[in-house]
């Protein structure tokens, strides 16, 4: 049995990015976690019915799933690149010697939204093996609506070297993605059930099969 965890910056990361892959990991027996590293605060403008529904959005998508486990590190959310890069490395640090994942999911350092990019920085820094023998895999998971925009010609471009078949699950990550009502759009929006199915298929034509997710391995320990 492998020790998931899935680290999103904002919730519905993890849904968008490897939903299919975490689904299949939980029916295949392994535990798998969640570590949201944001959250909407009344205390940075966000009204009090947005921050409660993002809460019941939260509580739903993890029953979904069946996460043996949950932990936030209730940051505000786009304010990443705002803090000591040390008190997110610090907060991570601490998670991650809690969950001892032997498999780290992490959003792509590419991505255009700055509180991606702060949080891959931060999984890297807590994936040094000599302070985190137990994480054996971490991977790169894409985002619909941040890995595809950004515009930069000089950052380098996501080169997925594993493909997972979620033909079966695919239905039920799209039924998850629905529970962040606010985060979803009528096509072309790119957060559309259209696109994620389009992305899916797109993908699992690459192997072979009906739908896929797509990762970039970056460390793989086989001892």
């Amino acid at each position: 049995m492998k020790n998931i965890l899935v680290v999103a910056p904002h919730p519905d990361d993890e849904t968008l990015g490897c939903g299919g892959t975490l689904l299949k990991h939980k029916e295949m027996g392994d535990q798998i976690s969640w570590l949201i590293v944001t959250e909407m605060k009344e205390s940075e403008g966000f009204v009090a019915e947005i921050v409660a529904k993002r809460e019941e959005e939260i509580k739903t998508a993890a029953n979904l799933y069946g996460f043996d486990q949950v932990k936030r590190l209730g940051f505000a959310t786009t304010k990443l690149d705002t803090l000591p890069v040390g008190e997110l490395v610090a907060a991570m640090s601490k998670a991650f010697q809690e969950i001892k994942p032997t498999v780290v999911y992490a959003p792509y350092p590419g991505d255009v939204h700055t509180d991606h990019r702060f949080v891959f920085d931060a999984v890297n820094a807590c994936s040094k093996s000599f302070r985190y023998p137990f994480i054996k895999e971490v991977l790169c998971y894409e985002t619909i609506s941040e890995t595809e925009f950004n515009l930069d010609p000089m950052a380098s471009s996501f080169k997925p070297n594993r493909f997972v078949n979620i033909e079966n699950h695919l239905d039920q990550k799209i039924n998850i993605m629905k529970t962040f009502a606010s985060e979803l759009g009528e096509f072309p929006f790119p957060r559309s059930e259209k696109v994620i199915r389009a992305m899916a298929e797109w993908r699992g034509s690459m192997i072979g099969t009906k739908a896929a997710e797509a990762q970039m391995i970056l460390k793989e320990v086989i001892l």
